[in-house]
């Protein structure tokens, strides 16, 4: 796990976030202390709870709770 070591998000869990741009494939866009974070079905301006379910060493992956 060493590759995801500084990060502020984590597998699993759960945060709250603003929806701040729209992706090129239509997901949602939004930053935890600056860190991208990508969430299928959001639209810009929403604010949803997010669930990571995948994390990469730039960006993350999550879905709406």
């Amino acid at each position: 796990m060493a590759e995801y070591e500084g990060k502020p998000v984590e597998e699993g869990k759960e945060y709250d976030v603003t929806i701040d741009a729209q992706g090129a494939k239509g997901d949602g866009i939004a930053h935890i202390d600056g860190f991208v974070v990508f969430v299928a079905g959001a639209k810009t301006g929403e604010t949803v709870k997010v669930r990571i379910t995948a994390l990469k060493s730039r960006f993350a992956i999550g879905e709406k709770v």
